[in-house]
C-alpha cells in the first residue's frame, strides 16, 4: 500500500543513498532515466537534489516541463534500472522507455511526470531553477510537492527492511551493472554528555 509521506520528511526517502529513477514528461512526450547521484537538500520546504546529464532526454523534457518525479526503485527492479540508465530516449524510435521494456506507471498527483510501478518510494518534484548550477554542475534542485512510499518498507518516517522482503530493498549503483542492496539497520543512542 502507498502512503504519503509528510513532506519535511521527504528527505527520509533519499538519506541512505539510493539509485534513483527520473521520470519527466512534456509535450506529450515521456522518459525515464536512472541517476546516482540524488540526494536531500532541506526540510521545509522539502528540496531534493539530482544530476541530470546536459546529454539526456529526460534533462530536456525537465528543463521544459519545470517539473520530475525521483522514483525509489528496490532489488526486484535491478534489471529495470541498468535498462532504463543503459540507453538513450533519443535513441528508441517508436515509443519510449516505458513501452520499451514494458514499465506500468501510475498518474502522480501534482505534476504530469509518470511514476514507475514496482517502487518503494516517489518524490514529485517542482524544478527550482538554478540555471547556473544546471548548466555548470548538471546539478538540479526540486521542490517536494508530493511524497509517497511503500508501507511494507517505509511509515511513521523510517525505513524498515523486513529480512522476509528482500527485493524490496533499496538498490546502490556502483558500475558496470553492479549493484549494493541496502543492508542490516541498526540503531545507536547517542553517549551520555558530561555537565
Amino acid at each position: 500500500m502507498r502512503l504519503p509521506v509528510e513532506l519535511p520528511k521527504a528527505y527520509r526517502l533519499l538519506n541512505h543513498g539510493p539509485t534513483v529513477l527520473v521520470s519527466s514528461a512534456h509535450g506529450g512526450r515521456r522518459n525515464i532515466m536512472a541517476a546516482a547521484w540524488n540526494s536531500g537538500l532541506d526540510f521545509n520546504p522539502a528540496k531534493v537534489m539530482v544530476v541530470i546529464d546536459r546529454n539526456t532526454w529526460t534533462r530536456e523534457l525537465v528543463e521544459a516541463s519545470g517539473e520530475f518525479a525521483l522514483n525509489v526503485p528496490c532489488r526486484a527492479q535491478a534489471r529495470t534500472t541498468l535498462d532504463v540508465g543503459s540507453v538513450s530516449g533519443r535513441e528508441i524510435g517508436e515509443g519510449d522507455k516505458f513501452s520499451r521494456f514494458r514499465l506500468e506507471t501510475f498518474p502522480a498527483s501534482h505534476i504530469a511526470a509518470p511514476l514507475l510501478s514496482g517502487c518503494v518510494a516517489w518524490l514529485e518534484c517542482r524544478l527550482l531553477p538554478e540555471p547556473h548550477n544546471q548548466q555548470a554542475h548538471d546539478l538540479f534542485i526540486g521542490e517536494v510537492v508530493a511524497a509517497w512510499a511503500d508501507s511494507r518498507v517505509f511509515s511513521g518516517g523510517r525505513w524498515h527492511f523486513p529480512d522476509s522482503e528482500p527485493n524490496l530493498r533499496t538498490i546502490h549503483y556502483i558500475a558496470g551493472g553492479s549493484f549494493l542492496a541496502i543492508g542490516e539497520a541498526f540503531d545507536v543512542s547517542p553517549s551520555p554528555q558530561d555537565s
